[in-house]
C-alpha cells in the first residue's frame, strides 16, 4: 500500500527498508510523503541540529583572534 501511494514499485520500496543507498532520495521523499512524514526529510538536513558537525566546526575555529586598528595610510590621514 504505502509503494502505491508513493507511486514506486515494491522492490524499490523493499530496498529502502534494507537501507540500499542506491535508491534516489526523490523516491526516499515519495515515501516519506506517504508515510505523512516528509516535514522530518527538512528536519534532517537541519546544520543547526548537527551537534557533531557543530563541535567539530568550532574545533577549527582560530582560538584567538586580534582585532586591529585602522591602518594608516602614509599621507597623514
Amino acid at each position: 500500500m504505502v509503494a502505491a501511494r508513493a507511486f514506486t514499485s515494491r522492490p524499490t520500496l523493499q530496498r529502502i527498508e534494507a537501507g540500499d543507498h542506491a535508491v534516489s532520495i526523490g523516491i526516499y521523499a515519495a515515501v516519506l510523503q506517504a508515510l505523512g512524514l516528509l516535514d522530518g526529510l527538512g528536519q534532517l538536513a537541519d546544520a543547526s541540529r548537527d551537534l557533531t558537525g557543530l563541535a567539530l566546526a568550532s574545533e577549527k575555529l582560530p582560538q584567538r583572534a586580534r582585532l586591529h586598528g585602522p591602518r594608516e595610510t602614509g599621507d597623514g590621514k
